[in-house]
C-alpha cells in the first residue's frame, strides 16, 4: 500500500531529480530577488540612479555589497546541497518501507501455507531478526508435528475401528482369527501372518488362521510355552519385534517374487486381564516397521485379547447351559425313578421292623466276625488306615505290625499334619488334602518308607473319601507292599533298556562267556570287523576271523578281568575296516549269583574324532591363553597397585579381584603434583573385551587430566563421556556400539584440603564421626549410544571438604552383585555400608583384610560372576 501510494506522488514531476532541480531554483529565485531588494535600497539611500552603471558605482563606493552579491550563490548551494540530503533520506526510507512491505507478503504468504496445511517452507525461508517470521515458523513446526500426530491417531483410529468391526461379526474362533488376521496383515501393508489361540488346558498354542498372499493357508502348528519365538513371545507377554530372522524360520513363496525371506517378524501377544489368550505373528518384506505400526500392534493386542477371551468364555458357558439341559431332563427322568422308589421304601420300612427283630441274634454273630475279622486284618497283606476330616488317624489296622514294623498305638490319634516331613508323609498329606476337595475321586499313589535303616519298602497306597459312610466316617487308605513287584519292574525295565541301547548303540558292544566264546554282539561289530553276526556267534575268541591286533586286545583284556575281577578300561589304537581308529576299551565282568564270573562284557567307544577336536583345542587354547597372558602383563604392568597408591595416600587399600586372568574393572591414579585423581572404573563386560574397553579408558583418562588440569571432577567425566562415544563412533547414525564404563571419580587438592566427586552409576561413602553419608552418582554410564530426542544433562560434581580421620570408600558393582551367603543372594551396597558402620574405628588396612575375608566368606564355593574393585582412602 504504501509503495503504491510512493510511486504515484513520484509521477508528478519529471527527471529522477526534479525535487532537488525545483528546491535549487526557487532559493536561486528568493536569493535573486533579496539581491534586487538590498541593490534598489541602497540606491534609494544614496539617490544614485537604477542603472547598470549606477550599480557598478554602488559596487565601488561600497565593497561590502559584494557579499551580499554572494548570498544567493551561498542561498542557492545550501539549499541544494540540503535537497540531495533530504533525497537521500527519502529514498532509505523507501527502501526500508519496501523491505518491511516484502516481509509482510512473506509472511503472509508463509501464513497462508501454514493455513492450507503446507509446510514446505524451512529456515532459510526467515530473514534475521524477524521475529514475526521466527514465530510463524516455530507455530509450523507445531503444527506440522500436531498434524503428524493427528494423522498417525486417525490412522490408530481407523485401523482399530477397522478391526474392532471384524471382531464384531464373527462368533466363531477360527472365523474370527482368520478375518481379523487378514484385515490386520492388509492394514498394516505386511505379506504374511498366523493367529494362534492359547489353550488353557492343555497349555499350548494352537495355528487357529493363516494368511499369505491375500489367500487362506491350512497350516497345523504347535508351540509350548517359551519354546521357539512364539513361545518365547507368550512367556514374557511382550511384543517381539526382529529385524535379524534365521534363515531357516520362514520364507515367503509367490509366483511373482518366488521364494524371500521376510526382512521383519512381528509377534504380538493377547493379552486380557493379565492373561495370554493368543498370538498373532505378521511377516514384511520391507526394511522396517514403524514405530507407530508397532504401538498399532501393541494396543490392539488388548483388543482382540479381549474378544478372544469372551469367544472362550461364550464356547465355556454354551457347554454348560448344553450339560445343564442333560441334566434337567436327567433329573426329570429321576423324579418317576423317586416317586417309585418312595413306594418301595414304603415296603421296606415295613420289612425293616420284621428284620430288627432278627438284629439282637444277629448281635452274637457279629462279635464273633468282629474277631474273626480282627484276625484276618493282622495277617492281612494290606495296612487299613483311617482318617477323620480333621487329618487325626481314628484307626490303623493290625497288620502295621507285621509289614511296617510298629505298633498300632503307636500312631493312633496322632494328626497329619504333624508327622514326620518325610516324601511318604508328603504323599500322603496331598492325597488326603485332594480327597477332601474331591469326594467322589479315589486317588491312588505310591512311596518309599524306611522301615529300619537297611530295610526301605515300595508302598502303594488307595484313598477314598468315606466320610459320608457312616460305617468308616473318614478316609480310608489301603496300603500294601510292592517291593518285590517295584524291584522286578525294575529289573525288567533295565534289561530292555539295556537291550535297546546296545543294538541303538554306537559303540561296538560284545559279550563272551568265561571260555571265551562269544554268545552276543551288537550290529556296529560288523562296521569296524566287517564279519556278519553269524561268522561270529558260538565262536571262540581265537576263532574268529578279525584282525589279529585287535584279537589280542580282547585276549589281554579278558585275562585281566579275570585276574582283577573288576572292570578294566584301556585307550588303544584298532586296525578296523575303516582305518586305525582310537578306542576307549572297556572289559566289564558279569558274576552269577556264586560271585563268579559267569561273562565279560566288551565294548570299544571310538575317540579317534575326538582325539582329533581335544588336541586342535589344545592348541588353540594354547595359543588363546598366551594372549590372554601377554594382555594380563600389560595391564598389569600400567594400573596401579596398592603399593604405588601408598607411595602417595599412605592410609589407603585397593582390593582388586578380577574374574577372569584380565578384567573390566581396573582402578586408575594420577599424579598431578597438587592434585591428584584417582577412579573405580567399571566397563562393560569382563574378560578380553572388558580389558580391551579398560585400556581406550586408561588412555583416554589421562589424557583429558592432562590437558585440563583445572577442570572439576564433573567436567573430567563430561569430557571423557564425548571421547569414548567418539572413539567408538557411538554418533553416528548406525551405531550399534552401546559398550560403556560405570565409574566413582575422585579429584583430590592437597593444598585446599578437598576432594571432588562425580560418579556414572557409582555412590561413594563417607564415614565421618561415626556417621555415614552417601554422595549418589549420576544415573547414566560413560559413552553409549546418545538419546537424539532428549537432552543430555552434565555430570553432578560434590566438592568435600575433607577432615581428619575422614575415610573414603568406593567400589564397582563387581563387589554387591556378587552371590553368595546361605541361601545365595546378592552381597547388596547394604552390606558395604553396614560393614562399614559396624568397623568405623578400623585403619585402612583393617577395612582391606575385613572386605576381603568377609567377601570370600560370603562367595564360599559360588563362582565369582564379575571383577571386583574396592578402594578406600584416608587423606588426613
Amino acid at each position: 500500500m504504501t509503495t503504491n501510494t510512493q510511486n504515484s506522488d513520484n509521477s508528478q514531476y519529471a527527471g529522477p531529480h526534479s525535487k532537488v532541480t525545483r528546491y535549487t531554483l526557487t532559493s536561486l529565485l528568493i536569493g535573486v530577488i533579496y539581491l534586487l531588494i538590498a541593490w534598489i535600497l541602497h540606491i534609494s539611500l544614496t539617490e544614485i540612479p537604477l542603472t547598470f552603471s549606477g550599480i557598478l558605482q554602488i559596487h565601488v563606493t561600497s565593497p561590502s555589497i559584494i557579499l551580499i552579491d554572494l548570498l544567493p550563490v551561498i542561498i542557492t548551494i545550501t539549499t541544494f546541497i540540503a535537497a540531495k540530503q533530504h533525497e537521500r533520506t527519502q529514498l532509505i526510507y523507501e527502501e526500508e518501507i519496501q523491505n518491511k512491505n516484502d516481509i509482510i507478503e512473506r509472511n503472509a504468504r508463509i501464513a497462508r501455507m501454514i493455513g492450507q496445511k503446507n509446510f514446505s517452507f524451512s529456515e532459510e525461508d526467515i530473514p534475521a531478526n524477524d521475529s514475526l517470521g521466527e514465530a510463524l515458523l516455530i507455530t509450523s513446526k507445531n503444527l506440522e508435528e500436531t498434524d503428524r500426530k493427528e494423522q498417525e491417531q486417525n490412522w490408530l483410529s481407523t485401523g482399530k475401528d477397522k478391526i474392532s468391526n471384524v471382531l464384531r461379526q464373527y462368533n466363531t474362533l477360527n472365523e474370527l482369527a482368520y478375518n481379523t488376521l487378514e484385515s490386520f496383515i492388509d492394514y498394516i501393508e505386511a505379506i504374511q501372518g498366523a493367529f494362534y489361540v492359547f489353550d488353557d488346558e492343555k497349555n499350548i498354542l494352537y495355528n487357529a488362521a493363516t494368511y499369505a498372499y491375500n489367500r487362506r493357508k491350512y497350516i497345523k502348528q504347535e508351540f509350548r510355552i517359551g519354546e521357539g519365538l512364539i513361545g518365547e513371545a507368550a512367556y514374557e507377554m511382550d511384543i517381539i519385534y526382529r529385524k535379524e530372522i534365521p534363515d531357516n524360520y520362514m520364507t515367503i513363496t509367490s509366483g511373482i517374487l518366488g521364494d524371500k525371506k521376510p526382512k521383519t517378524l512381528l509377534i504380538i501377544p493377547l493379552i486380557s486381564d493379565e492373561k495370554l489368550q493368543g498370538i498373532i505373528e505378521v511377516a514384511s518384506l520391507k526394511e522396517d516397521m514403524p514405530e507407530i505400526t508397532i504401538r498399532f500392534a501393541r494396543e490392539l493386542g488388548e483388543i482382540i485379547g479381549q474378544t478372544v477371551f469372551n469367544l472362550k468364555v461364550n464356547k465355556r458357558t454354551e457347554k454348560l447351559l448344553h450339560d445343564s439341559q442333560v441334566m434337567t431332563k436327567e433329573l426329570k427322568a429321576n423324579e418317576e425313578e423317586l416317586r417309585k422308589n418312595a413306594i418301595e421304601m414304603q415296603k421296606t420300612q415295613e420289612e425293616l421292623e420284621k428284620a430288627n427283630k432278627d438284629l439282637e441274634k444277629q448281635i452274637e454273630e457279629v462279635e464273633n466276625a468282629q474277631k474273626r475279622l480282627h484276625a484276618l486284618l493282622e495277617n492281612a497283606s494290606e495296612v487299613i488306615t483311617i482318617y477323620d476330616n480333621n487329618g487325626t488317624i481314628t484307626y490303623v489296622s493290625p497288620s502295621v505290625k507285621r509289614i511296617l514294623g510298629y505298633d498300632p498305638e503307636a500312631i493312633q490319634n496322632t494328626n497329619i499334619y504333624n508327622t514326620t516331613e518325610s516324601q511318604g508323609y508328603k504323599k500322603i498329606k496331598e492325597a488326603y488334602e485332594f480327597l477332601l476337595e474331591n469326594p467322589s475321586e479315589t486317588k491312588v499313589f505310591e512311596y518309599t518308607f524306611n522301615k529300619n535303616e537297611e530295610e526301605t519298602l515300595h508302598l502303594e497306597a488307595t484313598g477314598r473319601n468315606l466320610l459320608n459312610n457312616p460305617a468308616i466316617n473318614g478316609i480310608i487308605f489301603n496300603t500294601r507292599d510292592i517291593t518285590v513287584r517295584k524291584i522286578a519292574e525294575q529289573a525288567e525295565k533295565r534289561s530292555g533298556q539295556m537291550q535297546a541301547l546296545s543294538e541303538n548303540s554306537p559303540d561296538m558292544i560284545m559279550r563272551v562267556n568265561e571260555k571265551g566264546e562269544f554268545f552276543y554282539v551288537n550290529p556296529v561289530v560288523e562296521k569296524y570287523t566287517g564279519l556278519l553276526e553269524n561268522n561270529i556267534l558260538n565262536k571262540h575268541l581265537s576263532e574268529v576271523n578279525m584282525h589279529e591286533g585287535m584279537i589280542t586286545v580282547f585276549q589281554n583284556i579278558m585275562e585281566t578281568v579275570k585276574q582283577q575281577k573288576q572292570k578294566y578300561e584301556i585307550e588303544q589304537n584298532l586296525p578296523t575296516m575303516e582305518g586305525e581308529k582310537t578306542m576307549v576299551v572297556n572289559g566289564i565282568p558279569e558274576f552269577n549269583e556264586e560271585a563268579e564270573i559267569e561273562s565279560i562284557l566288551f565294548t570299544a567307544h571310538d575317540i579317534t574324532v575326538q582325539k582329533e577336536i581335544e588336541e586342535e583345542i589344545r592348541a588353540k587354547n594354547k595359543a588363546i591363553n598366551d594372549s590372554i597372558n601377554y594382555a594380563q602383563r600389560i595391564q598389569t604392568a600400567i594400573l596401579p597397585n596398592n603399593e604405588r597408591i601408598k607411595d602417595f595416600i599412605p592410609n589407603s587399600f585397593i582390593y582388586y579381584k578380577p574374574r577372569d586372568v584380565v578384567s573390566g574393572d581396573f582402578p586408575w591414579f594420577f599424579d598431578g603434583g597438587d592434585v591428584m585423581y584417582i577412579a573405580a572404573i567399571d566397563c562393560t563386560g569382563h574378560g578380553v573385551p572388558g580389558a580391551m574397553l579398560s585400556f581406550i579408558g586408561y588412555f583416554l583418562l589421562n589424557n583429558i587430566v592432562t590437558q585440563n588440569p583445572h577442570n572439576k571432577a564433573s567436567e573430567i567425566l563430561d569430557k571423557f563421556h564425548l571421547r569414548v562415544r567418539k572413539t567408538l563412533r557411538q554418533e553416528s547414525p548406525d551405531a550399534s556400539a552401546r559398550d560403556g564404563m560405570d565409574i566413582a571419580f575422585c579429584k583430590i587438592d592437597k593444598n585446599n584440603e578437598t576432594l571432588e566427586y562425580a560418579g556414572a552409576h557409582r555412590p561413594l561413602y563417607l564415614l565421618r564421626d561415626n556417621e555415614l553419608y552417601s554422595y549418589r552418582g549420576d544415573a547414566k554410564a560413560i559413552g553409549g549410544i546418545p538419546f537424539r530426542k532428549k537432552k543430555e544433562e552434565p555430570f553432578t560434581n560434590y566438592e568435600i571438604k575433607y577432615q581428619a580421620e575422614d575415610k573414603f570408600f568406593f567400589f564397582s558393582d563387581g563387589l554387591p552383585d556378587q552371590i553368595g551367603g546361605p541361601k545365595r543372594r546378592k552381597y547388596k551396597s547394604i552390606r558395604v555400608r553396614q560393614q562399614i558402620k559396624d568397623h568405623n574405628s578400623y585403619t585402612m588396612e583393617q577395612f582391606h583384610q575385613l572386605f576381603k575375608n568377609d567377601f570370600e566368606e560370603w562367595q564360599g564355593n559360588n563362582k565369582q560372576i564379575d571383577d571386583m574393585l574396592l578402594i578406600g582412602l584416608q587423606l588426613k
